[in-house]
């Protein structure tokens, strides 16, 4: 196989997996997804300009700074997958994290380094590290957001207005 299509099969087939998740699931874990991917967009933007890494194969023609497949496509949604089974749990999740990251930068950049990319200023541990800070700043931000949801479920009354109206009378009368 091509690693275009390698890429192609990043990019897509995690999507598929959303399917046997409830469409709540999704709904409760789509923002920290997309507050992470553009954190992961501006660390690849931040990597291009400071020679971090160098994009090797891309799928689309801006790839040569993001990658597209690994941003989109599997970190997306494994974003949501992690979250979905650890976030109850603060340590669970960090253990997650750390052991998929660890994957990440010591397994399978292996396999892609040289294919897709070539490290040029960072090493395996720079990127595991960056990898575990992002993780620590998306629970923080998954955390916000689920208070948030909590005063979702309790809304203010209707156009109740934080101030005494001067035209009306004493204690309320009309």
């Amino acid at each position: 196989m091509t690693d275009k299509f390698l890429l192609w099969i990043a990019f897509i087939v995690p999507w598929f997996s959303l399917f046997f998740l409830k469409k709540d699931v999704i709904k409760r874990y789509m923002p920290v997804t997309v507050f992470t991917v553009l954190i992961v967009t501006v660390v690849f933007e931040i990597a291009h300009a400071l020679d971090w890494w160098k994009m090797l194969e891309w799928i689309v023609p801006w790839g040569y700074i993001t990658n597209v497949s690994f941003v989109y496509g599997i970190f997306a949604v494994g974003t949501i997958w992690i979250f979905f089974f650890t976030y109850r749990n603060f340590w669970l999740y960090l253990a997650t994290n750390v052991a998929v990251d660890a994957l990440q930068a010591f397994v399978f950049d292996d396999l892609f380094e040289g294919r897709v990319y070539r490290l040029v200023r960072l090493n395996d541990v720079h990127v595991f590290l960056l990898m575990v800070g992002i993780s620590l700043i998306i629970f923080a931000y998954q955390k916000w957001q689920e208070g948030i949801f909590a005063k979702d479920r309790f809304p203010p009354r209707a156009m109740e207005v934080g101030f005494r109206n001067p035209f009306r009378g004493k204690q309320g009368a009309k």
